[in-house]
């Protein structure tokens, strides 16, 4: 084996490891948000509002809700979920998009949602601190 075959093989295994790493940092996200539904980002949560009629529950804590919250949300904390369904269950064939401050209960609220007969659960990807971030209106009443 020459020189050049020699580090083309080794480049070859180089950029081969390159992409592979990649992908999998680039589809972690879309698999840790299905374990609790599709993941939305803020802009098309509006579209679903808008376009479908979707429910947002948002599952912090009271005083974070207090602190601002996306406009006609439900205000549900995750510890209360499993014992308040009811509340919900009109919403059971509508897209429900749950919302927390990051994502990650918002995650864990979409599993429940979904293992209850909820047919269309999202959470928004990146939570309260996205929706902000992207400058939509949101309410502290």
């Amino acid at each position: 084996m020459n020189l050049m075959t020699f580090l083309a093989a080794d480049f070859n295994w180089a950029w081969a490891l390159t992409a592979a790493v990649s992908a999998s940092l680039l589809a972690f996200p879309a698999l840790r948000a299905r374990g609790g539904g599709a993941a939305v980002s803020p802009a098309l949560a509006t579209q679903l509002m808008n376009r479908e009629d979707a429910v947002v529950v948002d599952v912090r804590e009271p005083d974070e809700w207090k602190a601002g919250h996306i406009l006609n949300a439900r205000h549900i904390p995750l510890a209360e979920l499993e014992k308040r369904l009811g509340d919900l269950a009109k919403f059971k064939a509508k897209p429900v998009i749950v919302s927390c401050r990051s994502g990650s209960r918002a995650a864990s609220a979409s599993r429940i949602l979904r293992k209850n007969g909820f047919e269309k659960v999202y959470t928004l990807e990146g939570g309260m601190q996205a929706w902000e971030q992207a400058g939509l209106p949101t309410s502290k009443k």
